[in-house]
């Protein structure tokens, strides 16, 4: 299971073609955490942008955090914020993938390297 990361589907967006063609190669649609998909529309700087991010994620598997999910993201988030940067949602979205057992497609490996347990994958070359 694929579980996609804001930077890849800021990609998507903005029409990357190396993006756009390794998503085209997909058999299985990834899952978007409805924090990352939240993130897109964080990043929106009018109605038109917040459609268009609802309509790219739309046809994705929309995944939340478990209970046991955000316990992992506070022990994670506790543990490598100060002596690695760990942000907030970057634990959150990383316990899911965790929890899922799936790769999480990322290009910022320094936000999440420190997660224990964490497989992240590098889907296309930039």
């Amino acid at each position: 299971m694929l579980v996609l990361d804001t930077d890849v589907l800021i990609d998507v967006q903005r029409g990357h073609a190396a993006a756009l063609g390794w998503f085209a190669t997909l058999t299985v649609l990834p899952s978007v955490p409805g924090f990352v998909v939240m993130e897109l529309i964080q990043g929106a700087k009018n109605i038109r942008q917040v459609r268009e991010v609802l309509r790219m994620t739309a046809p994705l598997p929309m995944i939340w955090p478990t209970s046991t999910d955000c316990q992992r993201a506070l022990m994670d988030f506790t543990t490598f914020h100060l002596s690695d940067g760990l942000g907030l949602l970057d634990a959150v979205i990383a316990a899911v993938a965790v929890g899922l057992s799936a790769e999480l497609c990322i290009f910022n490996e320094k936000h999440y390297g420190v997660v224990p347990g964490l497989v992240t994958l590098r889907p296309y070359k930039r």
